[in-house]
C-alpha cells in the first residue's frame, strides 16, 4: 500500500557516501525535529532523471532550504557508489544523495516501480514529498513515466 499524507514515514536505512566510504542514515536520524524533502527516482544517469529531476532540485536547493527545510534528499534503488558519483556530477553537494540498493525502503513507502520485463529490476516511480518531524505532509507521485507533479519547482510552491 502506498503512503499518503498524514503516513509516518517508514523506519528504514538509507546509504550515502561518508568521508570514509560508505555510510548509512536511519530516517529516523533523518526526520526526528526535522523538515525534509525527500524525492525518488527511477535511476540515477538515467535521461528524464538528469536532465530534469535532479536538476530542478539542485537549482531550487537555496530557495528550498530557506523556507525551513533541514535536509533535501534524492533517494534511488541504487548503491553509494553510484549516487555519489550521480550527485558529484550534477553539482549536488547541497543534497543527500541516498540509496537504497535493494529498493527495501522505496517498497515500505509502496512506490516501487517493477521494470523487472525491461531489465531494468525494480526501481522507484518518480514522486517527492515534504516530510515534517516523520509526518508526510504533501506527496507528489508522477503517474507513469512522465514528469509534471514531483518538481523541485512544485515543492517550492508547497513550501
Amino acid at each position: 500500500m502506498t503512503v499518503k499524507v498524514g503516513d509516518t514515514l517508514p523506519a528504514g536505512n538509507l546509504g550515502y557516501m561518508g568521508s570514509e566510504g560508505p555510510a548509512s542514515i536511519s530516517t529516523d536520524e533523518l526526520c526526528n525535529g526535522k523538515k525534509i524533502v525527500l524525492f525518488g527516482v527511477p535511476g540515477a544517469f538515467t535521461p528524464t532523471c538528469t536532465e530534469a529531476h535532479l536538476p530542478s532540485f539542485v537549482a531550487n536547493a537555496d530557495k528550498i532550504l530557506a523556507k525551513g527545510v533541514d535536509r533535501i534528499v534524492c533517494v534511488s534503488v541504487n548503491d553509494p557508489f553510484v549516487m555519489d558519483a550521480w550527485g558529484k556530477a550534477q553539482n549536488a553537494e547541497h543534497l543527500l544523495m541516498a540509496a537504497d540498493g535493494s529498493a527495501v525502503f522505496i517498497k515500505a513507502l509502496g512506490l516501487e516501480l517493477d521494470l523487472i520485463e525491461r531489465g531494468l529490476g525494480i526501481r522507484s516511480q518518480r514522486f517527492s514529498m515534504i516530510v515534517d518531524n516523520g509526518t508526510i505532509t504533501h506527496l507528489n507521485v508522477e503517474d507513469g513515466p512522465v514528469f509534471e507533479v514531483s518538481s523541485g519547482e512544485k515543492i517550492l510552491e508547497q513550501l
